[in-house]
């Protein structure tokens, strides 16, 4: 019987993530010669309008106690607003190949990553379909093949767009937060994309509650892995978080999981050991972790009953959607 997998998902949100951040994580994960899997935001890089959460509970609170400023830098602040967003595509697509050279699983995080955090919840199909596409697309300009992996901007997602990882092509996902692997299921619609949810919280969701600081956030975070649970873990990182100032913790991290027997990989070694048709199928609903402001997409109960993901149903039969943010 292998060892349980420890999955590294690297989610890349900004221009500087992917010029400076991303290099560093594969230097490390060369070092240590483990696999990753790393997702692009494709798009403008429009990181300032994210201001706007600032009416949002609990996003304050994050902002303080993760130092946004300090770790994704003045002028990313100011793309979408004082300055005018650059494409991430168009400027690091050589940098985004590297990955790919260097033996890594690579895959689609979004077009516009502020886009789709703050809209995607109560978007059109329409409106849905167009940004994935752009996203497929460009992908597909850069690399010169289809993507088969695909992790939501923020862990937000909508029925339209889970159907769409299915028709798209995607052969897994990792758009939710959640326990275990699972098929998610639509509106009583099974989709065959399978979900690999984020399964441990992220280090901006422990520092600063609870006594938590970047000096001992690693143990904190290995005595929540002491005991594998039997389809193992899914952790999400931040290029612009352990790629730069966090790059230390993630190393202890790497090794500490090490000791402790896990396996490190990537998502495809996931897809690659799991059959869909053995896995559980779920309804999506929206909630919130704790940690991180606003909804976002969860695992949620085993599927019995249609069900739309952040939404319910009317008395006459229609689906109206609950903003997931």
């Amino acid at each position: 019987m292998s060892a349980p997998l420890l999955a590294l998902k690297v989610d890349i949100d900004t221009l500087r993530g992917t010029l400076e951040g991303v290099p560093r994580l594969v230097d490390l994960f060369r070092r240590q010669q483990i696999d990753a899997t790393f997702l692009f935001s494709l798009g403008p890089d429009h990181t300032g309008r994210a201001i706007k959460r600032v009416f949002r509970r609990g996003f304050l609170g994050k902002v303080q106690r993760t130092s946004v400023l300090e770790h994704y830098g003045l002028k990313t602040l100011l793309y979408g607003t004082v300055l005018p967003g650059p494409d991430i595509g168009r400027r690091a697509g050589e940098a985004m190949r590297r990955v790919r050279d260097a033996g890594f699983e690579t895959g689609i995080h979004c077009w516009d990553h502020v886009d789709w955090q703050d809209h995607v919840a109560g978007a059109s199909r329409e409106w849905t379909v167009r940004r994935m596409q752009w996203a497929v697309e460009r992908y597909a300009a850069i690399f010169g093949a289809a993507a088969t992996v695909h992790g939501a901007a923020g862990w937000q997602m909508n029925g339209h767009a889970l159907r769409l990882t299915e028709s798209l092509g995607f052969s897994h996902g990792s758009d939710s937060r959640g326990d275990h692997p699972f098929l998610p299921v639509v509106d009583g619609e099974v989709i065959r994309c399978p979900q690999f949810p984020t399964t441990l919280p992220t280090l901006d969701e422990l520092i600063g509650v609870d006594g938590v600081t970047p000096a001992n956030v690693a143990d904190r975070l290995l005595e929540r892995t002491q005991t594998p649970p039997p389809t193992g873990h899914v952790f999400t990182l931040h290029a612009e978080l352990e790629g730069l100032k966090f790059l230390p913790i993630l190393d202890r991290l790497l090794t500490g999981w090490r000791t402790q027997g896990y396996r490190l990989g990537a998502l495809r070694t996931l897809a690659w050991e799991i059959s869909p048709d053995a896995l559980p199928r779920h309804e999506v609903t929206c909630g919130t972790v704790p940690g991180r402001s606003g909804t976002l997409s969860l695992q949620g109960p085993l599927a019995l009953h249609s069900a739309l993901p952040c939404g319910i149903n009317n008395t006459d039969g229609q689906t109206q959607t609950i903003s997931c943010r």
